[in-house]
């Protein structure tokens, strides 16, 4: 009779051999699924437009903003445990890295269970906060709700995906991310021309769980890097727990205070000249059009954080700051390729979005040209802030975001605006500053080389 399947080995490559392989084999996958999830977020949103109108639009809009304004805040855990995942992977301590993914597990749990009914009797209070119109909030009160109730599905998943990047297996975030995309379409479909705006709340509640729980089944199993056996399998481990909200609480405050930023930004915009014409050309160049350069990122900021994590676990320092600065060269690398895109051909990409003309058109432009420069900005900013908290220093990216992306662009923008009428450059320069600052505080911050003394036991 076979015996019970032996646990993956961690991904030694890692911590020997080349670094640039190393650092492209942790970020593609996740450049991948960030495309897929964006995507996923696109075609909900013209499937509820489409179907139901403006309104389901708008009242899916207002009632994720509130979600994820609370999803960021609770994934802050999971930042905690990808610092301590990546320092144990790298010593090679499978027990450690078992204990700690398991303790971050139930402690997602038993937040769950205090989020979800709060979540479902606040939600009428949390959209008068927001001063949705009573049809808009009609539309995002289901769906806020059964995102609440059901947020035990998506918790996991972001979890789950955070150690096994930690522990150098992208690859399986990235299938699973997949699935729960496709799931999601295919149940919404189904779903939302029945059930409305629920109905696509229902959708993402169904494929999150479904692919959570197999997960779970995963891990169980020895199917995976990261597994639970009957010794981790314990009671609370308040030392563990406490480690990880010390290393992901400046995180999750770093989030909430980027969002909010966000929304000031779009309240002076919304007071432009032609604050319509601005808000779409943002929304086109901004948020679609530069995510080509954040998604990349993302993925290569998560890379840094599980190379850095991992041979700083491993007594290789030096190698961790090489790591950093290799996933740095990648990103500026993609931010001049999309840089120059956005010089070169600004009207055939605005015209994706049917931004061809007039006033749109004309702003739209002068955002791409601010933009690519600002894409060299903030993907090394962001590559160093990886390198930092999958270190452990979570708590100076909280305090250069709150420099760079608050005060910095915020207050530029809130003087000018005493003085005389706000324009659009300068709204697009108040953001290139934001990520100029961010940038070169990271760097030096990274560079100072305090991580190095960082223990996480």
């Amino acid at each position: 009779m076979a015996g019970p399947a032996l646990p993956k080995k961690f991904d030694r490559s890692l911590v020997e051999g080349p670094l640039a392989p190393a650092v492209w084999k942790l970020a593609w996958p996740t450049m991948l699924q960030n495309l897929v999830a964006g995507l996923q977020g696109v075609v909900d949103h013209a499937l509820v437009g489409n179907m139901m109108g403006y309104a389901a639009n708008a009242g899916i809009g207002v009632a994720w903003q509130i979600f994820l304004v609370v999803i960021v805040f609770m994934a802050s855990l999971f930042t905690g445990q990808a610092v301590l995942v990546a320092r144990f992977a790298g010593a090679g301590d499978h027990q450690k890295v078992n204990t700690v993914v398991y303790q971050a597990f139930i402690t997602a749990v038993g937040m769950f269970c205090i989020l979800a009914p709060i979540g479902y009797f606040a939600t009428p209070f949390l959209l008068t906060l927001v001063n949705a119109a009573p049809e808009v909030s009609a539309q995002a009160l289901p769906f806020l709700r059964i995102n609440f109730v059901f947020s035990i599905g998506m918790l996991l998943f972001f979890m789950l995906s955070a150690a096994l990047r930690a522990a150098g297996d992208a690859k399986t975030p990235l299938r699973l991310g997949v699935t729960m995309t496709v799931l999601n379409l295919v149940f919404n479909l189904l779903l939302i021309p029945k059930f409305g705006t629920a109905g696509s709340a229902m959708g993402t509640a169904i494929a999150s769980s479904l692919v959570s729980g197999y997960a779970l089944w995963l891990l169980f199993n020895n199917k995976l890097v990261v597994h639970f056996t009957p010794e981790t399998c314990t009671k609370p481990d308040w030392a563990v727990i406490r480690s990880l909200f010390k290393f992901g609480l400046p995180t999750g405050v770093q989030g909430i205070a980027m969002n909010v930023a966000g929304v000031m930004l779009l309240r002076f915009i919304g007071g432009l000249e032609h604050s319509a014409a601005a808000q779409a050309a943002y929304t086109i160049g901004y948020t679609e059009l530069f995510s080509m350069i954040t998604w990349t990122s993302v993925g290569l900021m998560g890379a840094a954080a599980t190379i850095a994590g991992q041979n700083l676990g491993a007594g290789q320092p030096d190698r961790a700051l090489h790591g950093v600065y290799a996933a740095a060269k990648i990103g500026l690398k993609v931010a001049g390729v999309v840089g120059a895109m956005f010089l070169l051909i600004p009207i055939p990409l605005l015209g994706i979005f049917g931004a061809t003309e007039g006033t749109v058109a004309d702003i739209g432009r002068q955002l791409l040209r601010y933009l690519a420069v600002s894409g060299f900005f903030i993907s090394a900013a962001l590559t160093f802030t990886g390198g930092l908290q999958g270190t452990g220093d979570t708590k100076s990216p909280l305090l250069i975001t709150l420099v760079s992306q608050v005060a910095i662009p915020i207050g530029l923008c809130t003087v000018l605006q005493s003085f005389r009428q706000l324009q659009p450059g300068d709204i697009w320069l108040a953001i290139l500053l934001g990520h100029f600052t961010r940038c070169a505080l990271s760097f030096l911050r990274f560079r100072q080389g305090k991580w190095r003394q960082i223990k996480v036991d």
